[in-house]
């Protein structure tokens, strides 16, 4: 009698300490799958990093630019009219690992109208402008077919140009890899490059102020490949032509990140660079640095005062500034004469002073171009202050001869009432 409640409690417990055990046993399984999944993630990735070439993307950028409101990845208007354009074909278009979309060659074929509508050549191909059937243009470059890169590679670079983002930067957004075609497509710039208003024919003169926020932009971009990516990027090939400009005329630097091979059938000295840009350095030396840009940066600033292209003679007539009979530099007679001498003096020797340090012999002496972007920032801050103290002036002066003005009506007012004398 007293033994059956021992045996229904012992049979109780040895059940439960069984479904205990089996449930305890399927966590401990889980875990040890997501584990699994977790390294082999970690391993894949690895391994994958291991294969990109140095140009990739850095991760919380603006914590070491001097451009606290660095954007990775956020969308443009351009951004968003592709996103419609691909979810249209997105039946014959898929995402790729870099997280860009792949689009089929004959679809690119029609946009461009058979790749008739060409914007320019480069070293590395023709770019073509591409009007997609779902809203939204772009540029279309299309890569050497020449060149020696395989589609490993190609792919791999694909995949480190859809990781840097920045709003000084033409960014990648999208590619096709297509019966040996190799593709890039990129965000449009409506106002074309900065080398066309420099010099092009039936192009309005920019302002001082535009040419001042084109150097701001230029420099935050360049900042961004060498401060923001990791490892970081030396554009290598920084001039006034792979400058763009935008719808805002907001300036995007272009043609980063790209293998510098260029095509077989394109004039090349085997000098990597565009002659009058180069670094000394790199020519003796046959190595590119991130202060070799920099030389590149203050050749671009000297263009941007004097609108005279650096391969006919530009660093001979700025040296016409350094000869000054006085001893001093006369920055002033080598601005664009089609500015009419609508400059900030102030502005101008400290532009043309950077640029001096920028384009030392020695790369010793140059600034980082964090420093370069930080003190052309600084121009603008100055300029702000100094516009807002013109306009408290302003406003000061106002209320001064609105009240002379109330005075005089006040004055006025005691004169209209005195009563006449009665003549005698």
């Amino acid at each position: 009698m007293n033994t059956s409640p021992s045996i229904g409690v012992i049979v109780g417990i040895t059940i439960g300490v069984v479904i205990g055990l089996a449930i305890a046993g399927c966590i401990f399984l889980f875990c040890n799958a997501q584990r699994k999944k977790i390294k082999l993630r970690r391993a894949a990735e690895q391994q994958r990093g291991m294969q990109l070439p140095i140009r990739t993307n850095g991760i919380d950028a603006s914590s070491v630019l001097s451009d606290t409101t660095t954007e990775h990845g956020s969308p443009t208007k351009e951004n968003k009219q592709f996103s419609s354009w691909f979810r249209g074909s997105e039946k014959r278009s898929v995402l790729s690992h870099s997280g860009l979309p792949v689009y089929p060659y004959k679809d690119l074929q029609k946009a461009t109208s058979n790749f008739t509508n060409k914007l320019g050549e480069g070293a590395f191909g023709p770019v073509f402008k591409a009007i997609m059937p779902h809203g939204g243009t772009f540029a279309v470059k299309m890569l050497a077919s020449r060149s020696r890169q395989g589609e490993k590679e190609f792919l791999n670079e694909v995949l480190v140009l859809g990781r840097l983002h920045h709003r000084n930067l033409v960014n990648l957004v999208g590619y096709c890899a297509e019966k040996g075609h190799r593709i890039l497509v990129y965000e449009y710039m409506s106002n074309g490059s900065l080398a066309e208003f420099l010099y092009g024919e039936g192009r309005e003169p920019l302002s001082w102020d535009r040419r001042v926020q084109i150097a701001q932009d230029v420099a935050r971009g360049i900042e961004y490949l060498h401060d923001g990516a990791s490892p970081p990027v030396i554009h290598r090939d920084i001039k006034s032509a792979n400058i763009l400009l935008d719808g805002s005329m907001k300036a995007r630097v272009a043609d980063f990140g790209l293998s510098k091979e260029v095509r077989s059938d394109y004039p090349s000295s085997g000098v990597q660079g565009t002659y009058g840009y180069v670094d000394p350095e790199y020519i003796s030396t046959a190595q590119f640095t991130h202060k070799s840009d920099v030389y590149s940066f203050g050749i671009l600033l000297f263009e941007l005062i004097t609108a005279r292209n650096p391969q006919k003679g530009l660093m001979d007539y700025v040296g016409l500034a350094l000869l000054n009979a006085e001893g001093e530099e006369g920055w002033e007679e080598i601005v664009d004469d089609r500015l009419n001498g609508n400059v900030n003096l102030s502005e101008l020797r400290a532009l043309a002073s950077l640029a001096r340090r920028c384009v030392s012999p020695t790369s010793n002496n140059r600034p980082r171009m964090r420093e370069v972007s930080q003190q052309l920032q600084r121009l603008g801050i100055r300029r702000n202050s100094s516009r807002i103290e013109r306009n408290r002036m302003t406003v000061n002066d106002t209320l001064q001869t609105m009240s002379m003005a109330d005075v005089l009506k006040g004055d006025l007012k005691i004169l209209n009432d005195i009563p006449e004398q009665p003549e005698v």
